[in-house]
């Protein structure tokens, strides 16, 4: 069972003890990301994780971060996302300690050399060609777009080329000072560990920890009463498609009827629009369909990469199904083969430390509430086919439906046409 304590600057600790494993993984979340972010300076966030891997004052060098984790063959990185920014080592558990002493330093006594800052930026430039050159990873940067448009949310978590190359190594500085404090911060240790002495062990490590009020992120504004479609020419050998709706945020007593309406779609191998595109089509070779809440927006998408010549085909069809979703109530079966399927990946996901981590600190960064996995089961369970029809007629609405797509094509209209539900 996880345990949480929040020291009284405000630090919040998250301990996951795994008895039958030989791995611990220590995490440190951070609440900030692109969403708190300005135009001026779009993706500082990733620039700063980037730069937290170049030094300390224990630790002077990129060498000597890495070394002594990969002399114990620890696996460890970065992530920065919209709503938060991770670093964590998962290593065996008699260098637990090690680990946590490795990120509390790059925590507290990144050195951020000048030098450093300016090849960095080389780096990241080359990390945006790098997605820009993958339609498949680069159409949900489009998506984001259409959805959000120039507003925190539709910026890329990267930045851009021209943001990236303007960031100094103060704004790095200040960004750091206001949002890496005690009330912003979250660190979790899972494992093979005990909760008590870990604890203990946090607290002298993160005692430097500041207290401050962290800036707050701007209110996303949506507005759309039509269809809208995003279309970027661009000559591939297949079009890559992001097809969705928007629905709602991570606090909706719907939430859980959502994900299971998306695994129906395209969860599964045997999921509806799996069957249909793939199996019987022949059109894709990958094709799914995910729900994303965040605390303040969501959204339900399907994602393929299709043929070109039959692109207005593969939208058809994903349409059509959004549409009996709403139209039909889901046969109980399908419903429970859903059901199970989420319970079940789950289960086996939450098996390593590194997902144990992340899912209880996860929860508690971004709802600041944390459900274990038999509360979650419990609320999956309750979901009927009630739930599922009501949420689909609430979300598959002409006024909600979203259009994203890469592909050799010059006229959006044809696609326009399509867009109806």
């Amino acid at each position: 069972m996880f345990r949480k304590t929040i020291l009284k600057n405000g630090l919040r600790i998250i301990t996951v003890p795994q008895k039958n494993i030989q791995a611990v993984t220590v995490l440190v979340l951070v609440g900030t990301g692109s969403k708190y972010e300005r135009k001026e300076d779009s993706g500082i966030s990733h620039f700063l994780e980037h730069m937290f891997f170049k030094g300390t004052r224990k630790r002077p060098s990129t060498m000597a971060i890495a070394e002594p984790l990969d002399k114990v063959g620890g696996i460890y990185n970065a992530f920065t996302g919209e709503e938060y920014t991770g670093y964590f080592a998962k290593v065996d558990s008699s260098h637990w300690e090690m680990a946590l002493d490795w990120a509390s330093d790059i925590y507290f006594n990144s050195l951020l050399p000048e030098k450093e800052i300016q090849k960095e930026k080389g780096v990241i430039i080359e990390e945006i060609n790098m997605y820009q050159d993958h339609p498949m990873s680069y159409i949900g940067i489009l998506w984001s777009k259409l959805l959000y448009g120039d507003q925190p949310a539709g910026w890329p978590v990267l930045g851009t080329k021209e943001s990236v190359s303007k960031i100094s190594r103060q704004e790095l500085i200040s960004y750091m000072k206001n949002q890496y404090v005690a009330q912003n911060t979250i660190v979790c240790l899972a494992g093979k560990i005990d909760s008590i002495p870990s604890i203990r062990k946090i607290r002298k490590y993160f005692s430097e920890i500041k207290t401050a009020r962290p800036l707050k992120k701007p209110k996303i504004i949506e507005r759309q009463i039509k269809p809208e479609l995003l279309l970027q020419e661009r000559k591939t050998d297949q079009t890559h498609i992001y097809l969705g709706v928007r629905t709602f945020n991570i606090f909706h007593p719907q939430r859980y009827a959502l994900e299971i309406l998306a695994t129906i779609l395209g969860g599964m191998m045997s999921s509806r629009l799996f069957i249909e595109v793939r199996v019987k089509k022949g059109i894709a070779y990958y094709i799914n369909t995910n729900d994303d809440s965040d605390p303040d927006v969501g959204y339900l998408v399907t994602q393929a990469g299709v043929d070109n010549q039959r692109a207005d085909e593969a939208i058809s069809i994903i349409l059509k199904e959004y549409k009996k979703l709403a139209g039909k109530k889901v046969p109980r079966e399908e419903l429970r083969k859903a059901k199970d399927n989420l319970k079940g990946k789950m289960a086996l996901l939450l098996e390593s430390s590194d997902a144990q981590a992340s899912f209880y600190g996860a929860q508690e960064l971004l709802e600041k509430r944390i459900l274990t996995p038999k509360e979650i089961y419990q609320k999956i369970d309750k979901v009927n086919r009630n739930d599922i029809l009501k949420v689909a007629r609430e979300i598959f609405r002409p006024e909600k439906l979203n259009l994203a797509l890469i592909g050799p094509f010059k006229d959006k209209e044809k696609f326009q046409k399509l867009l109806k539900i």
